[in-house]
């Protein structure tokens, strides 16, 4: 069965054993494929790259309750009220 690798650069299990903190700098900052049997099993993804897709995710879903509120009625609101 042919599988699709979302990474360019892989990694069998074997070498993340050997050296996780080498196979994860193979990577330069992006996320590494890690293949079991030559099928990937999972990706190791750096914490700062992590960090980006879970910021770019809360942005999303916040563009999202933003465009299901645009249709509503605006409440005008004084500063000095708040």
């Amino acid at each position: 069965m042919a599988n699709v690798i979302l990474a360019e650069t892989t990694a069998s299990v074997s070498e993340l054993k050997k050296n996780p903190m080498g196979t994860v700098a193979a990577g330069d900052g992006f996320p590494v494929a890690i293949l079991n049997r030559n099928e990937p099993a999972f990706y190791c993804v750096p914490a700062k790259a992590y960090e980006a897709l879970m910021d770019r995710l809360e942005d999303i879903e916040l563009n999202a309750i933003a465009d299901a509120r645009s249709g509503q009625a605006e409440i005008k609101v004084k500063l000095s009220e708040l």
